[in-house]
């Protein structure tokens, strides 16, 4: 099981997801560090847990896709600099920043990250989809199925409300690695909610790598997710109060 600590980026600082209501989001306040600049908090997760594979949520660059309420002076392009910066010090990054089509793909490409990630919420279309993992491979583009108290954020382009249909949508588009993400239940702390899902994922298409994301409270729920055959978890708020520790981790 990876574990992948989470940076919410906004306005150039850390802050805490609470339910995908990202108007309200504030600076992180940590154990871990007493800053919320993105450096430090990654450089306090590889001190602390070893973990230097990490999640990035460029939210400026997500809200400047959307239409929803946001923070004044929000929504911005994508931040380019933090991501070489971060990766100049050795850490391997997953970046979501609101990739719309294979123009904004191209610039997360060439800033060299590991991982390209093509949510749901802001994705025109699985046309869109297919053509990233054709120019990328399907090594470099996680899909992320990107749900709002188990609803899908999708655009009318993929011609359904349901979970189960869009994934086999993604899949005809050549996708292989899955992100399940329900925003509703990010720093919540309430579980995932996502698991039925999860389950028929893997059971269906075994050979589907699938990350999990939102709502993790303890190292039981991870090892509860890697009985449903998810290969990885994003994991940010039990981390930065303290609820998964070091020992935990030394246990998967």
């Amino acid at each position: 099981m990876q574990i992948l600590p989470v940076l919410d980026l906004l306005g150039g600082q850390v802050v805490r997801g609470v339910a995908g209501r990202r108007e309200e989001y504030r600076p992180i306040v940590s154990r871990l560090c007493s800053s919320s600049a993105p450096l430090a908090i990654a450089r306090a997760f590889r001190t602390q847990f070893g973990l230097d594979c990490l999640y990035l949520a460029d939210l400026d660059a997500i809200l400047r896709q959307l239409s929803e309420p946001r923070p004044s002076g929000s929504g911005a392009a994508p931040a380019i600099s933090l991501y070489r910066a971060l990766q100049d010090d050795s850490f391997t990054l997953w970046v979501d920043a609101g990739v719309r089509d294979a123009a904004s793909a191209r610039t997360i490409a060439k800033a060299g990250v590991d991982t390209i990630v093509a949510g749901l919420e802001t994705l025109n279309g699985p046309e869109t989809l297919r053509e990233l993992v054709h120019n990328y491979g399907p090594e470099r583009v996680v899909f992320s199925l990107d749900l709002k108290e188990g609803k899908p954020l999708a655009a009318p382009t993929w011609g359904s409300d349901d979970p189960q249909r869009i994934a086999e949508t993604a899949l005809g588009c050549g996708a292989r690695r899955f992100l399940v993400l329900d925003l509703a239940r990010v720093g919540v702390g309430g579980g995932t909610g996502t698991e039925a899902l999860y389950t028929w994922l893997t059971k269906r298409w075994p050979e589907l790598r699938v990350t999990a994301g939102g709502g993790i409270r303890s190292i039981d729920d991870i090892q509860r997710l890697a009985q449903f055959g998810v290969t990885s978890v994003l994991v940010a708020s039990a981390l930065h109060d303290g609820r998964i520790t070091a020992a935990d981790l030394s246990r998967l």
